[in-house]
Formats: structure tokens, sequence, C-alpha cells
């Protein structure tokens, strides 16, 4: 293993899908824009990039997600409006969102699998290592998910995904991967992955590790998803390019350290939003105080 020196400025936030597990409440609004708590769910995801160090983001959206990049853009006429109103807090509020991070946008106009998502966003990340995160996935705790991977990547200088133990009944809902023995390095246990596995059945899930979202990948992982065909659907998985980047350059299976909530089904988007409301300076302790009443 050798030290890279190129840093990891630049992150990959795919977000074309149509959410269709969240019909009907997605007709007409993008799911990454579902509010959890008093933030919609993509924003988690930015702000873990701005608190792992990333410089730019480039958001990969689709047909209906303009909403998206209104989010994100500067509101003159509402921080007016809000100021003009004695709502401080609320305007600064509302300046700060669009001063997150430096973002770009490019669209992929087919839904053609993950992979063709984060290969639309070439021209924009160049030759540099870089992030992908999903929208769909909230993660906690410090350092943030993606500074972890990145830590693994700059003292690697091969690619670094998170993965989460699961129970073994679970394993067929995650793509699972196969690795060597874990070894120590900078102070946390990490894998050399040999393989991975799209939703295998329980006897056949070489391990219960699963993959959750969260990837820091070199430059090379575009030719790669060049060079892979479409499978189901015709569809371009990540997972397919992620494979062949394991066998010829090296990948690293990381237990990160925080807790996941895979917010893109509903029982997910649920319990994010209920564990993170517990933990809200402002309410929370009240809002345990309800929950604990529903028990009576």
């Amino acid at each position: 293993m050798t030290t890279l020196s190129k840093s990891v400025r630049k992150a990959v936030l795919p977000a074309a899908g149509l959410g269709t597990r969240f019909l009907p409440a997605t007709k007409a609004q993008p799911k990454e824009m579902l509010p959890v708590v008093d933030k919609p769910l993509i924003q988690y995801a930015v702000e873990e990039c701005v608190a792992s160090g990333i410089e730019n983001i480039i958001i990969v959206t689709g047909r209906g997600k303009n909403a998206i990049e209104d989010h994100f853009d500067a509101s003159p006429e509402l921080e007016a409006f809000l100021e003009r109103k004695g709502r401080q807090d609320q305007a600064e509020l509302v300046r700060q969102i669009g001063n997150l991070v430096r973002s770009s946008y490019t669209r992929q106009k087919e839904p053609l699998g993950l992979g063709h998502a984060v290969l639309e966003a070439r021209d924009m990340v160049g030759n540099e290592p870089f992030a992908v995160l999903l929208g769909d996935v909230i993660m906690t705790g410090e350092p943030p998910a993606t500074r972890q991977l990145i830590d693994v990547y700059e003292s690697t200088g091969e690619g670094a995904i998170a993965v989460v133990p699961v129970e073994r009944e679970q394993v067929s809902l995650y793509g699972i991967v196969a690795t060597d023995p874990p070894i120590e390095r900078d102070g946390r246990q990490i894998y050399r992955i040999r393989d991975l596995v799209e939703k295998p059945s329980p006897e056949e899930a070489p391990s219960t590790l699963a993959v959750v979202g969260r990837y820091v990948l070199p430059g090379e992982i575009f030719d790669y998803l060049e060079r892979t065909e479409p499978g189901r659907g015709g569809e371009i998985q990540l997972t397919d390019a992620l494979r062949q980047l394991a066998k010829e350059r090296g990948l690293w299976a990381v237990v990160c350290e925080g807790k996941s909530y895979d917010a893109g089904d509903k029982l997910g988007f649920l319990q994010a939003t209920v564990e993170i409301a517990m933990e809200n300076p402002e309410f929370g302790e009240a809002f345990r105080t309800w929950l604990r009443s529903l028990k009576a």
C-alpha cells in the first residue's frame, strides 16, 4: 500500500431516480426533497460532504428535479422577506443553505442505473478521486462516514466503500462484500475486498457486511464503468464496475463509525425521522415524552 498525494475534493450525488417507492408523495416532487424532520433528505448528504472537506459537489438530476437546484441556490427574495418581518435567524438559515458548497448539476436523461448516473459526472470530475454519496442514505457519526473513507483512500491509494454489519436474514436486501480478514490501518480495521455479490441469499452470502451508499473512488472507475455491459433492465450497475476495480486495482471495505439509515424505503425513512427527531435540541425531549406516552 502506498500513500496518495492527490486529495479528494469532489463528490457525486446521484439524484435522478423516479422515487417510485414513495408514490404518491413523489408524483410531483423529488424523493430527495422529502423532509426528514426539518431538512430535505439530500441536504443531509450535502452537509456530510461539507463536514468531510469536500469543495465541489456534482448532483446528477433527471426530469422533474428542479426543486433540488432551487433548494441549494440563493434565495434573495425570501431572505429579504424574512428580514422585513424581523426573522433574522430564518433569513440566515436560508442564506447558509445557498452558501453550503459549490454545486454543479448534470442530467441523466434516462434511468439507466446507478453506474450510468455516476458516469454522467465524468466530465465534471475528470481524473480526480471523488466521493459518491447516495442521497437516500443518512449516516451519522464523527468523523463523518465520507471523511473516514477519504482517510482510508489517502492512506492506501486505493478506493474505499462503507459497509455495515446486517443480520444474515437481511443480506438479500443489499450488496454484500467478500473480504480477506481485517487489517489495522491508522487506528481502524479495514477489509480488502475480493468480490461483491448483489443481493445474495442467506445461504450464498460470503459475509454479512452490506454496502450502504458511501464510496470514495479513483478517477479510473469511469473507465471500468465505460466497459461495463448493461445488466437486467438495461441498467449499468456500479457494483459490476466495483468488482473489476477490486480485482485489478484494489478496493477496501470500512465499517464506518456512526449509524446508517436507509431512508430510501418507507420504514427506513420513518426510523430516520423518529431517531433524528429524538436528538433535536429544540424539541427532542418533548418528542421523547410524547413517544413514551404512546406505550400507555
